[in-house]
């Protein structure tokens, strides 16, 4: 198909000579122009080369070669042969000139590997690296086995015994100074005491009750650790008032529970204690 096409393509092979021709008539008309005429000579030359590519393409395609072989395009044909054939030449030659290089790089990389193992200031600092470690060189010196009249020497003379001795005493003196200090000092601060302030309700048994008879029966009670504090009359319904009270106690001394029994001694006056609040102080 391709073939066929080339075949039947019309193209104007001789178009770059009757460029040339058009060129030298006005050439000797006007004179020649240095840059257009340059232009135009090397427009014509590509111009006249693809030609020629293209003729000798659709010759070799069509099996067009005739007697006229050795004249006019078949003679480009061949010498297009013949560069391509020498084009080839070269390159086979560079490519092996390429391989003989590449050898010889790789044998002075080996030279120079062999070269830098066995060199002398190699040698040198191998040894170096070698002997750093000073815990191999040192050994302990040996010790002589000590005679008898030499360990009855020792024995009899003790150097150091009085010190040690006179040290571990200054030393436990010393340490029960300072136990006995911290004792005194851990006496002397006032130890934490653990306090909560509770709000009572005293409700009483109707509303003729006096409140404020029954205000003063319960802070007649008195106890280790209780502290009375404001008080009020708040209204219930019907006319009827409870006394709310505030007190501050000792955790440790008295409980909410012995205010309650104390309180409900006033039975005449007091019909039930309630706690309203209960805050750690």
């Amino acid at each position: 198909m391709a073939t066929n096409f080339l075949v039947h393509e019309k193209i104007w092979f001789d178009k770059f000579k009757y460029d040339d021709a058009e060129r030298r008539f006005y050439e000797q008309m006007n004179g020649p122009v240095a840059g257009a005429s340059r232009q135009e000579n090397g427009a014509s030359v590509i111009l006249r080369d693809i030609a020629r590519a293209r003729e000798n393409i659709q010759k070799s395609l069509a099996g067009t070669a005739g007697p006229g072989a050795s004249s006019g395009p078949s003679g480009d044909h061949s010498e297009l042969v013949v560069r391509i054939a020498s084009l080839e030449v070269e390159n086979q030659s560079l490519r092996g000139v390429v391989q003989e290089l590449q050898q010889a790089i790789s044998k002075l990389e080996a030279r120079l590997n062999v070269l830098e193992k066995s060199s002398p200031g190699h040698r040198a600092t191998a040894p170096q690296t070698q002997h750093v470690s000073p815990m191999r060189q040192v050994e302990p010196p040996a010790k002589k086995p000590a005679t008898p009249a030499e360990d009855d020497e020792d024995d009899d003379i003790d150097l150091f015994g009085s010190d040690n001795e006179e040290e571990d005493k200054e030393a436990a003196q010393l340490r029960e100074e300072r136990l006995r200090q911290y004792a005194e000092k851990k006496a002397k601060k006032p130890a934490l005491v653990a306090k909560s302030s509770i709000l009572l309700d005293v409700k009483p048994w109707d509303d003729e009750t006096d409140m404020a008879q029954l205000e003063a029966c319960v802070r007649s009670i008195q106890l280790d650790g209780l502290v009375w504090g404001a008080s009020k009359l708040v209204p219930v319904g019907y006319g009827i008032r409870k006394l709310q009270i505030q007190c501050v106690v000792e955790d440790d001394k008295v409980g909410t529970d012995l205010l309650e029994e104390e309180i409900t001694k006033f039975e005449e006056h007091v019909q039930s204690v309630d706690i309203a609040a209960f805050n750690k102080i």
